[in-house]
């Protein structure tokens, strides 16, 4: 996949681009459809797969204290990638561009620079000023300028709306499963191990790779989790405290994973954390003792979780 980050990158219009725009945060199982879709048009007259984003996010421009992300940007590179698009156009987003009109948009974004054929869309999809770039209006410009306007419609998981939304609402109240019916993956955390009080090992017993989460960030519900562990491209069992350790008043969120049958030293190591289950609220114990005996618990129960995880080819260890 080419990725360009700036709209003046692109020297000449693509072969016969089948173009979808939007922010795409998490790279849910509705933009996977949208994803399909452009793709197969594409290949069908041996165009261009384009994907247009911004970067940031609109909303954590125009509304920063609104939104909280579910994937970061190379995230969502590596699963747009992952879907088989051609050309990724990742437009730097401003005040100064949330100002453009969507006739300019339109003119000079997607018929010059990407010289758009086929336009697919979803059915809630709005852009430009005031979001005045509706479905209507898209398909009104089509008609104008020689380009069919597809209409993705909105995809429903187990009776759950698929949205980046949704997704958020999941994530916050640590409904794993179902935020994994909705991504089509588990929810994934990621980050450069930091060196802790070194408790875990010293005192508790059970050695924690430590992540600090920023209080802006999509944090998910407090408490254990069962998780994937992905480093150096393999892929491990654990357990993940997301929380600030009562049992030993801290005041700052990380999450703290003990990593079964590991003892690699990975301190400023970059980690990938996959959460799989929710297993139990935070909760402050009465020292080392009563909370080691607790994570014994929550050890077991984990092993339980991925057997069954397994068995049921849910688990993809891929490095991703």
């Amino acid at each position: 996949m080419k990725i360009y980050r700036n709209i003046a990158d692109i020297k000449q219009p693509f072969p016969h681009a089948c173009v979808t725009i939007g922010n795409f945060d998490g790279v849910h199982c509705g933009h996977q459809l949208l994803f399909d879709q452009v793709v197969e048009r594409a290949k069908s007259q041996a165009g261009t797969s384009v994907v247009v984003t911004f970067d940031p996010h609109p909303l954590k421009v125009l509304r920063p204290e609104g939104i909280k992300l579910i994937s970061t940007i190379e995230q969502k590179e590596e699963l747009i990638d992952a879907s088989g698009i051609d050309v990724l156009l990742i437009i730097p987003f401003s005040q100064e561009f949330a100002s453009i009109s969507a006739h300019d948009f339109v003119d000079q974004i997607l018929v010059e620079a990407i010289g758009v054929k086929e336009l697919v869309v979803g059915y809630d999809y709005g852009f430009g000023r005031g979001r005045e770039g509706n479905i209507d209006f898209l398909k009104e410009q089509g008609k104008q300028k020689g380009f069919p306007v597809t209409v993705v419609d909105a995809y429903y998981e187990n009776e759950m709306l698929v949205s980046s939304t949704k997704v958020r609402e999941l994530v916050a109240a640590g409904r794993m499963q179902d935020v994994h019916s909705l991504l089509g993956r588990f929810y994934q955390i990621r980050g450069t191990v930091q060196r802790g009080k070194q408790r875990g090992r010293k005192i508790v017993g059970f050695p924690t790779a430590n992540l600090e989460i920023l209080e802006e960030d999509l944090c998910p519900k407090r408490g254990v989790y069962v998780t994937q562990v992905i480093y150096d491209g393999k892929c491990y069992g654990g357990v993940s405290n997301i929380g600030y350790n009562p049992t030993f008043g801290e005041e700052k969120l990380v999450a703290e994973t003990h990593i079964f049958n590991f003892d690699d030293d990975i301190y400023k190591k970059p980690i990938k954390i996959n959460l799989l289950k929710h297993l139990r609220g935070e909760k402050k114990f009465s020292g080392p003792e009563e909370l080691a005996e607790q994570i014994r618990k929550d050890i077991l129960v984990a092993h339980e979780v991925l057997e069954e995880a397994q068995k049921n080819l849910l688990i993809t260890c891929a490095d991703s």
